[in-house]
């Protein structure tokens, strides 16, 4: 598992699964499906991939493509440049 693949599951198992620490989050499980996040927290995974890894994520980026499944969150970040 990558560095960013721990530094998203951690940030989602401590804002959005809170008292369930020992869930398991698939890499390629959908996060809206499987009930561990709604539209607002996709806004709050924003706010901390920009904070956490000094990026700008424009409007028409805010698609499933990138952010639905931890998998490809962080597709989304390499392609950002982002190790």
């Amino acid at each position: 598992m990558s560095n960013i693949q721990e530094t998203i599951i951690e940030f989602i198992k401590e804002n959005f699964v809170m008292g369930r620490s020992d869930t398991k989050i698939d890499p390629e499980e959908s996060l809206i499906e499987a009930g561990i996040m709604d539209s607002t927290g996709v806004l709050e995974l924003v706010e901390f991939l920009e904070a956490t890894y000094s990026i700008q994520i424009e409007d028409e980026e805010l698609i499933p493509e990138n952010l639905e499944t931890i998998q490809n969150i962080v597709s989304f970040l390499r392609q950002k440049g982002i190790d």
